[in-house]
């Protein structure tokens, strides 16, 4: 049993300034953390505890279907340089050197650890499948740490990695990693949607996020669900897509081919579509970048990548990289405009643009490095041409302008546009894909339902690395004809701290704040510090000091984490201070004492009730176990 009078517990009656979402504030008022440098914080008593709550729960679950381990932080250089992470995390990675000069790094993700581990010990099939988890401090050199917890620089991960023999091993591995994030999640008290999303710098060819909607979160979901509140459909915004309604194509104009209109001023779509008097969806839109990614020798190489896409459209930058095959994204500069298509920015269309042909970007991915050039050399004339066109650019055209026609479009030549443009017949593209973001209440891809888009925080992925990591680390086992071949790995994150912040910001987004503007919450009872708070509303009174006494001793025998207010002060600052800690329920030790009876403060139902001192005990252990089970 804890006293509040022996534990340290400073509470801040004001948040901080710079404390700008609800989690943050309120962390930081209930004494949970401190700020140390930017995204590094510690933990007090009360953060540890949660922390400590939470990392006993995956770890109960994660014991049911894998092993743990316990990984070093620190990193080699030589162990990231196989995998080819070393220069592609890029300042991300906190790197050093040691007294020698030896380079290594604060580890971010342990991928390369873990299978530099099992291409060492694991020889054959039969010690096949294998699941590795830890708990570890991970790093990341954040460049804009904020929002507390949920955007740090040292964080606390439970990582884990799947090594089997073939897809179908690797299928089970990835369910089992499912399964236990759900029960994860819901034990945590999380409402949470799993969504499709992008594997990112991760690689692979699947991955599911968990995420929870909070207006603190900073990536942007899109999901269905049916009249009972299942969920039907959900995505990450990188991979999120939609059916849309058929946009009525415009009638053409003079022969039916391209006709150049002068259009003085008329940059924006919007001024556009109302020029011409028709729908933003009837014009092209263009978007113009050059994309970044490693090059050999740790160079950074670049090539033009152009969009094209609706007018009503908006590009999502993760899947055009993606189409495209490169890692970053900058926009065109007028210099570059100038290059690639002789126009300025608000009349670039994609009439007479030097294309790089698809043959030619499925060599190395359409970079112009020695590799590519030497392979195109055996190929043809036009493929080893587009190499060497200092104008030729990867065009990608968003899926929904395909079998368009009759279409208004930049002219790349200021104060004018076509019109009549039809894809396929005026103009080709290096390769097309979904680009686009989709919209709030556009129809869902399964059931046809309208999407909700909304900000959220992710709190676990799961991948299936694929071949990424064992191929290139050499990772070799003998399968069952005796051959040697390649495992194949799936990895899989929890962000501890996460959990924790996607609470509090869950709740907080319920109990909305108090009329003095202070955000009000409560702490699911599985990993709040204390569920239950005794409060002796005048400690220098006897009677009620022993009862609140008696009270915290019984609930302490049975096992329920309780927290004893026996400090001097007013019983106001007292049920303050409970609610700020996030407790669940407060017992109430005061005046109704004399008449056998104490108030019991229900807030994750909103009730107050009093009940005799004789059934507090099994009033607590209902509730507690009701709200285990919600």
């Amino acid at each position: 049993m804890q006293r509040w009078s022996t534990l340290f517990i400073p509470t801040l009656r004001e948040a901080p300034s710079d404390a700008e979402v609800a989690s943050h504030q309120l962390l930081l008022r209930a004494g949970y953390i401190r700020q140390l440098g930017a995204g590094i914080y510690s933990y007090l008593p009360l953060g540890t505890r949660a922390v400590n709550k939470i990392v006993a729960i995956v770890r109960e679950e994660m014991d049911r279907i894998a092993q743990e381990f316990f990984l070093p932080a620190l990193h080699p250089r030589e162990v990231w340089e196989e995998s080819g992470r070393w220069t592609g995390m890029g300042d991300n990675m906190f790197r050093l050197r040691d007294r020698k000069g030896a380079e290594l790094a604060l580890g971010m993700t342990h991928e390369e650890v873990m299978t530099s581990i099992a291409r060492n010990e694991i020889r054959s099939y039969k010690q096949l499948p294998q699941i590795w988890y830890q708990i570890q401090t991970k790093f990341r050199d954040e460049p804009r740490p904020k929002s507390g917890l949920l955007r740090v620089r040292q964080f606390t991960m439970k990582d884990s990695y799947s090594f089997d023999i073939d897809a179908a091993g690797l299928d089970k591995s990835y369910d089992l990693h499912d399964a236990a994030y759900r029960r994860i999640f819901k034990r945590c008290g999380l409402e949470f949607v799993a969504v499709e999303a992008d594997s990112g710098a991760m690689g692979g060819s699947q991955s599911q996020e968990f995420m929870v909607y909070t207006e603190a979160g900073e990536d942007w979901i899109a999901s269905a669900r049916d009249d009972n509140g299942n969920v039907l459909y959900a995505a990450n915004m990188e991979k999120a897509t939609s059916k849309l309604d058929a946009i009525q194509d415009l009638e053409p104009t003079g022969d039916g081919m391209p006709e150049l209109v002068h259009t003085p001023g008329k940059a924006a779509i919007a001024d556009v579509a109302e020029f011409f008097g028709i729908l933003p969806a009837q014009d092209i839109k263009c978007v113009a970048y050059m994309g970044q990614a490693p090059g050999p020798d740790g160079t950074t190489l670049e090539k033009p990548v152009i969009a094209f896409l609706r007018g009503d459209h908006q590009v999502n930058e993760t899947k055009l990289a993606g189409a495209a095959h490169c890692d970053d994204l900058r926009p065109m500069q007028p210099q570059e405009l100038e290059q690639y298509f002789n126009g300025p920015a608000g009349y670039l269309g994609p009439i007479g643009l030097t294309v790089l042909p698809a043959d030619a970007f499925a060599i190395n991915r359409g970079f112009y490095d020695a590799a590519a050039l030497a392979k195109a050399k055996s190929l043809s004339a036009e493929v080893s041409d587009a190499f060497k066109n200092e104008r030729a650019a990867t065009v990608v055209l968003d899926a929904a302008l395909e079998g368009r026609k009759n279409l208004v479009a930049g002219a790349n030549k200021l104060d004018y546009h076509y019109r009549n443009v039809t894809p396929g017949r005026d103009f080709t593209w290096t390769v097309a894909a979904d680009i686009r973001n989709v919209s709030a209440g556009e129809p869902d891809p399964v059931a046809g339902l309208p999407l909700r888009r909304g900000k959220a925080v992710e709190i676990g992925h799961i991948f299936k690395l694929g071949y990424k990591y064992s191929e290139s680390m050499g990772a070799r086992v003998l399968d069952r004809n005796g051959k040697e071949t390649t495992p194949i790995m799936g990895s899989y994150g929890i962000g501890i701290e996460r959990i924790l912040t996607a609470a509090i910001e869950q709740s907080a987004a319920k109990h909305g704040k108090n009329d003095r503007g202070e955000w009000s919450y409560v702490l699911p009872v599985s990993i709040a510090p204390y569920p239950v708070v005794v409060t002796v509303t005048k400690q220098s009174d006897t009677a009620l000091a022993e009862a609140g006494e008696k009270i915290a001793a019984a609930l302490h025998a049975a096992k329920i984490d309780v927290l004893l207010d026996d400090r001097d002060g007013s019983a106001g600052v007292k049920f303050k201070d409970a609610d700020l800690i996030g407790a669940p329920y407060r017992i109430n030790v005061g005046k109704k004492l004399a008449e056998g009876q104490v108030e019991l403060v229900d807030r994750l139902q909103g009730t107050t009730m009093y009940i005799a001192v004789d059934d507090v005990l099994i009033a607590v252990r209902n509730r507690l176990a009701a709200a285990s089970l919600a």
